[in-house]
C-alpha cells in the first residue's frame, strides 16, 4: 500500500498506532508502551513550540534554527517534514503544518534544480549564500513527502506523492555521484571540481534510498544504497577498527575513499567523529532496527559495543567528538552525540540496560530555544527508540 486514507481521513499510521513492526529482536526502553509514547509526545510538544514557527506568513510554516549558519536550513525543514508526517495522529494539525512545510519548500527551489530545496534562508525567509541544494535536506524533504503520501493519500492540497518522486529523482540527478553513486555534498559540485569525490557521512541514508526504491522502482536506488553499506563498512573496518566511527566527511570516493585529512568543509575535524556524524548511530540504527539487514546490524553494532565500553555503561560519559580511534576530542554532554547512541543500542539484546540508561538521560535533559540541532535529533531518536518510526 503507498498510498494513506485521503485528504478526508485520519492518518494511516497514527502515531502510537505502532502498525509497522521492527524487525525481531529489537530492544525498546523498559516500561509500558504508552509511557514511552507519552514521553515522545511531551518531547514534541516542547519541540514544536520552540522550533517549528508562522514568521514569514504566506501560509508557511517552517523550522528555525538559531544555533545553525542561518535562520532556517533546509536540513531543519526536511527534518520538520518527517517529524510532523510521523507524529499524525498526536498532533491534530500535524497536516495543516505539514501542508505550510510544503508550501514553504516550494517557495525556495535551488537555483540549480528547482525540484531541490535551496539550503538556507535569512530571518526574512530569503534564500541566500547563492541559493544551492544540501543533500540532507532534500533527502528529509523527499522522505517525508512519502510518510505523507502513506500518511494523507495525494489527493488533497498537495499531490504528495508526486512531488516525492520528483525530489527523488532531482537527488539522483543533481546530489548522487555519477560515477560512484554516493552522494554528492549538494547540487552546487560537479564533476571536475574539488569536492565532487568527497562525501559527508550523515547523508548516507540506508532506510530512505530503500524507500526512494520502493516508490520510484529504479533500481539504480538500491546501488546507491549498497554502496553506501558497502563504504559504512569499510570505512569502520579500515579507519576505525575498534570503535566503528564514521568520520564527518570521507574524501577520494572515486579511488581509495579515507577520512578527510583535515579540514576540506567545515572545521579542522572534518575527518573526525564530530558535529556532522554524531548523527550516524542513529541513522545507521534506523535502517537496522526497521530492515533487519544484517550490514547494517552489524555496522549498529560495533559502534554500540565500543561506545559501551568506553563509557563504562554511564551515558554521561558520552563526549562531544571523537577521534576515529575513540580518544576524546571534546568535552561536555550534548544530546546530538548522546541521543543517536540510544538507537544503536537497540539492536544488541544485552544492552538493555545501556538502552534505559540513554533514554533516561534523554528524558532528563532540558533544552533552550536556541538548542534546534541537538533537540531535533533527540526528538528523531526517541521517536524511534519508543517504535514509532517506519519506512513508506
Amino acid at each position: 500500500m503507498t498510498t494513506g486514507t485521503g485528504g478526508g481521513g485520519g492518518p494511516a499510521v497514527p502515531f502510537g498506532s505502532h502498525l509497522i513492526p521492527y524487525a525481531s529482536g529489537i530492544l525498546r526502553p523498559s516500561g509500558a508502551q504508552a509511557t514511552l509514547d507519552q514521553a515522545v509526545i511531551t518531547y514534541y510538544n516542547k519541540w514544536k513550540a520552540a522550533f517549528l514557527k508562522q514568521n514569514c506568513g504566506n501560509g508557511w510554516y517552517e523550522v528555525i534554527s538559531p544555533d545553525a549558519d542561518h535562520p532556517y536550513v533546509a536540513e531543519g525543514q526536511g527534518y520538520g517534514m518527517v517529524i510532523l508526517a510521523t507524529m499524525a495522529g498526536a498532533d491534530p494539525n500535524a497536516k495543516t503544518a505539514f501542508d505550510g512545510m510544503v508550501k514553504y519548500m516550494l517557495a525556495h527551489p535551488s537555483v540549480n534544480n528547482p525540484n531541490l530545496l535551496a539550503a538556507e534562508q535569512d530571518t526574512s525567509c530569503r534564500s541566500v549564500n547563492g541559493s544551492d541544494s544540501a543533500t540532507d535536506g532534500d533527502l528529509d524533504v523527499a522522505y517525508g513527502l512519502l510518510l505523507a503520501d502513506r500518511q494523507w493519500g495525494s489527493t488533497g492540497t498537495y499531490n504528495y506523492k508526486d512531488l516525492a518522486i520528483k525530489h527523488i529523482n532531482a537527488i539522483k540527478a543533481s546530489e548522487v555521484n555519477a560515477s560512484t553513486r554516493l552522494m554528492l555534498l549538494g547540487d552546487w559540485t560537479g564533476s571536475g571540481d574539488q569536492y565532487y569525490y568527497i562525501s559527508r557521512s550523515s547523508d548516507w541514508l540506508i532506510d530512505h534510498f530503500r524507500a526512494f526504491k520502493k516508490a520510484t522502482g529504479d533500481g539504480t536506488w538500491d546501488t546507491i544504497r549498497t554502496n553506501h553499506q558497502n563504504l559504512i563498512t569499510s570505512q569502520q573496518a579500515t579507519y576505525a577498527s575498534s570503535t566503528g566511527l564514521l568520520a564527518d566527511f570521507v574524501v577520494n570516493t572515486n579511488t581509495a575513499p579515507k577520512p578527510a585529512p583535515g579540514q576540506v568543509l567545515e572545521d579542522p575535524n572534518d575527518g573526525k567523529y564530530f558535529w556532522n556524524a554524531c548523527r550516524d548511530p542513529w541513522r545507521i540504527g534506523a535502517d537496522a532496527v526497521t530492515s533487519g539487514d544484517s550490514a547494517s546490524l552489524a555496522s549498529a553494532r560495533k559502534l554500540n559495543t565500543w561506545i559501551k565500553a568506553k563509557t563504562g555503561g554511564d551515558p554521561n560519559n558520552i563526549a562531544v567528538g571523537y577521534a576515529l580511534n575513540g580518544t576524546q576530542i571534546g568535552s561536555g554532554s550534548e544530546p546530538a552525540f548522546f541521543a543517536p547512541f540510544a538507537v544503536t543500542a537497540m539492536t544488541d539484546p544485552g544492552s538493555q540496560a545501556w538502552l534505559d540508561a540513554l533514554w533516561t538521560k534523554m528524558l532528563n535533559t532540558p533544552f533552550t530555544s536556541s538548542d534546534y540541532y541537538s533537540t531535533s535529533i533527540q526528538l528523531q531518536v526517541m521517536i524511534t527508540a519508543s517504535g514509532n518510526y517506519w519506512v513508506p
